[in-house]
């Protein structure tokens, strides 16, 4: 049994086999999820697991050089964007519109679905490398 880190056998080797600029979503309960990618569906209610939660716990787990959001989130959604910056200290934020946000999904290695039922609360994380830091 692991002594720390993501539990979730899925997400954990989902980020195991990551390499240098792939990517991975961490999506709301209503962002399309295309067919050809992976979908993590941790969905069990309205709210749980919430976005905030998930987002933490593989910041926590992954070398991410850059976040991609949708530029729609800081006017439709602000205590979610202001936690997306509080979150990326030192790394990156992209805005691109939400219609393209959701064309970058189909590059996507998997998408983890949360219960999270506020606009937007999604995010792009660009995968980094990590050299024995």
């Amino acid at each position: 049994m692991k002594k720390q880190g993501i539990l979730n056998s899925h997400i954990s080797k989902v980020l195991s086999d990551l390499g240098h600029t792939d990517s991975i979503v961490i999506a709301d309960v209503g962002l399309p999820i295309p067919e050809h990618v992976e979908k993590i569906d941790l969905a069990l209610v309205f709210g749980v697991p919430s976005f905030e939660d998930v987002v933490k716990a593989v910041f926590d787990d992954m070398v991410i050089e850059k976040v991609v959001v949708a530029n729609e989130l800081a006017e439709q959604n602000a205590p979610i964007a202001q936690f997306i910056r509080s979150q990326c200290e030192g790394i990156p934020i992209h805005e691109v519109s939400h219609e393209l946000f959701k064309k970058l999904t189909h590059d996507a290695k998997v998408i983890i679905r949360t219960g999270e039922a506020t606009p937007y609360a999604n995010c792009i994380l660009q995968s980094g490398v990590n050299f024995g830091q």
